[in-house]
């Protein structure tokens, strides 16, 4: 039951028509747990907050479905107007987008340009930018413009994912550029069994693969999971090898497993929240509910609610 809730929600994800719909509901639904606001100035007081708990933050304005140039350009705007607000209000953040937002399906060049012009706000401000990974036939090119704009910028990261067979070896490859930040996530996209591993185990065991070899490189490793059995055997491993604090941290999603966000603070570990913001939060909140079905019961009150 829980793989076709999975492949339901997921499914539901890339539906448009109700996409559309929920930017004009508002944010209900139960997604308020999940999803910090639909303005700026409410995901910084989100953020705020978490800062005085210890905490940092990555920022991501939500996008789904960008159809031509003019939206991508606003989109593009907005992660600039984000990066302002941080700076602006002091806050300890960086920012997270997806470049299919900034316009890849429709033109490389345009994706490349607005690239170009976050990043260029975010170096002037000392701001990160870490390129979230999406589905499979993104992850290619998605890697070959990380490295074209790493040339370029060295405030700028990406995401691999473990639940991909090709991961060990794009972290491999990557590391052979000194200084990397890469965020390592399990995966939240359906995809096929040629190119993913599709039993859970094989996906954890993949996911401490890439973390240990990332946390012996030269670069940066955002432990991005929920999972205290991988979090343990990260921790341990870090300890064991003496891995400075400057060079990790542990990431989690806004609204999830709160209680152990505090418990890694609390133990000394740097730690980073993931906090959405924006009207376009359907497909962010779709992908959520297939991660652990469960949390379905939040919807079921948010529209009684």
């Amino acid at each position: 039951m829980e793989q076709l809730l999975r492949s339901l929600f997921l499914s539901l994800a890339k539906n448009r028509t109700i996409n559309e719909w929920a930017k004009r509901y508002g944010l209900r639904m139960g997604a308020q747990r999940f999803v910090a606001g639909e303005t700026i100035e409410q995901a910084i007081d989100v953020i705020r907050s978490l800062n005085r708990q210890g905490m940092a933050a990555t920022l991501d304005h939500l996008g789904e479905f960008v159809r031509d140039e003019s939206e991508a350009n606003e989109a593009a705007d907005f992660c600039i107007k984000t990066l302002t607000a941080i700076h602006e209000s002091n806050v300890q953040a960086s920012l997270s987008l997806k470049m299919t937002q900034m316009g890849l399906d429709i033109r490389r060049g345009l994706c490349l340009t607005n690239m170009r012009r976050i990043l260029e706000t975010a170096r002037q401000f000392d701001l990160l930018v870490t390129i979230d990974m999406e589905d499979y036939s993104h992850c290619q090119i998605t890697l070959d413009i990380f490295r074209e704009l790493r040339k370029e910028y060295n405030n700028l990261g990406t995401v691999i994912q473990a639940y991909l067979h090709r991961s060990l070896e794009d972290v491999i490859l990557l590391n052979q550029s000194p200084s990397q930040h890469l965020r390592i996530v399990k995966g939240a996209y359906k995809e096929s069994p040629a190119v993913a591993y599709a039993d859970k185990a094989d996906v954890d065991a993949n996911y401490v693969k890439l973390v240990e070899a990332q946390l012996l490189g030269s670069g940066f490793t955002a432990t991005a999971t929920h999972d205290e059995r991988i979090i343990h055997t990260v921790k341990q491993f870090i300890e064991k090898h003496g891995i400075a604090k400057q060079n990790y941290e542990f990431q989690m999603l806004y609204g999830i497993r709160t209680n152990l966000q505090s418990t890694l603070v609390d133990e000394g570990h740097p730690v980073r929240i993931y906090v959405p913001y924006g009207n376009d939060w359907y497909g962010y909140f779709m992908r959520r509910l297939a991660e652990r079905p469960a949390n379905v019961g939040f919807v079921v009150r948010g529209m009684f609610r």
